[in-house]
């Protein structure tokens, strides 16, 4: 068991997401940097779906109540054991009555906490992961708090050798400027041609409304192709007949501070999108702090599943680093 001491600022359970009921208005949930989860799962030997600990900017402190092996990826919020600076990146072994916590983040937005046969809470629609907007999954479907017991599960596939690490090539790196690639559309058709290019040549401010909901960005208004509004779209230019949100689509509500869709979003609505972050970048896109700055660069999609076999590769290479 693991208890929970501090629970940091935003902690929850996640595991690779809650597929097949995006067409019910569920979205996936799960782990938003997917690539810094599943590093963390096969330090450990879990399967790469096992659930995990995902905080965001301040991580929790936890109590071991068993031996065990951990894993702790993605932003850098240094960890320590008892006091005791401890790596990233690597298979960590853990005595019974070792405390977990962490410093202050330096980079980065989320960390990845995971343990040796996964953590151990019940499946809802087929996922571990925590959905806080419906009260489902995870730990009784919100954030952890002070004093909550967590069960580790039997979802270990093989012995790590704690030490193991992951090649130093392979780790990413969190900077606080971000070019983020997307692929144009759904409907930036919507869009003047000013405004499309406008929207690929400045630099976005993330603001303070970044969450598992969504990013919203401070930058310059964008401007829509003038119409007479369709029946069943709203007033406003920015309204369409409702569309399906794919995850990383980027509405603009207004033509004001665009918002990317992610992980816990509605799956759809009636704001037109001007584009959509490609898988690869949605990993980074999760790292990504309050503050700091985005530059959109649109790719085909073409290039987008060239990125999307890169990053598989990558994960692939880790794979082998410690098996």
């Amino acid at each position: 068991m693991i208890k929970v001491l501090e629970p940091g600022l935003q902690t929850t359970v996640q595991d690779s997401g809650r597929i097949g009921y995006y067409e019910i208005g569920m979205p996936p949930s799960g782990a938003m940097d997917k690539y810094s989860f599943s590093i963390a799962n096969l330090l450990v030997g879990n399967a790469e779906d096992a659930a995990a600990l995902e905080a965001t900017y301040m991580g929790p402190k936890l109590e071991f109540q068993t031996d065990t092996v951990i894993a702790i990826t993605g932003a850098e919020i240094p960890p320590k054991i008892n006091g005791v600076k401890v790596s990233q990146w690597e298979a960590i072994h853990v005595l019974a009555g070792d405390i977990l916590s962490f410093d202050f983040v330096k980079q980065g937005a989320r960390v990845y906490v995971a343990v040796a046969g996964g953590i151990n809470v019940p499946v809802v629609l087929g996922s571990r992961s925590t959905y806080t907007l419906c009260g489902i999954g995870g730990y009784a479907g919100r954030a952890l708090q002070a004093g909550d017991v967590l069960y580790v599960g039997e979802n270990q596939q093989h012995d790590v050798k704690p030490g193991t690490r992951i090649p130093a090539d392979l780790i990413p790196e969190f900077p606080k400027y971000q070019e983020i690639r997307v692929v144009m559309g759904l409907c930036s058709y919507r869009f003047t041609e000013d405004s499309k290019q406008k929207f690929l040549s400045i630099d976005w401010s993330v603001t303070p409304e970044a969450n598992r909901v969504g990013y919203r960005f401070k930058g310059e208004r964008l401007d829509f192709v003038p119409r007479e509004q369709p029946f069943g779209a709203g007033s406003n230019p920015s309204n369409v007949v409702d569309l399906g949100y794919p995850i990383g689509s980027i509405q603009v509500p207004d033509g004001a501070e665009p918002i990317a869709l992610l992980n816990d979003a509605v799956t759809g609505g009636g704001y037109a999108t001007i584009a959509t972050i490609i898988s690869a970048d949605l990993s980074r896109m999760a790292q990504i702090k309050t503050n700091e700055k985005v530059r959109f660069v649109s790719v085909s999609i073409e290039e987008a599943l060239a990125a999307r076999i890169d990053l598989q590769n990558k994960i692939q290479q880790c794979k082998i680093a410690v098996m």
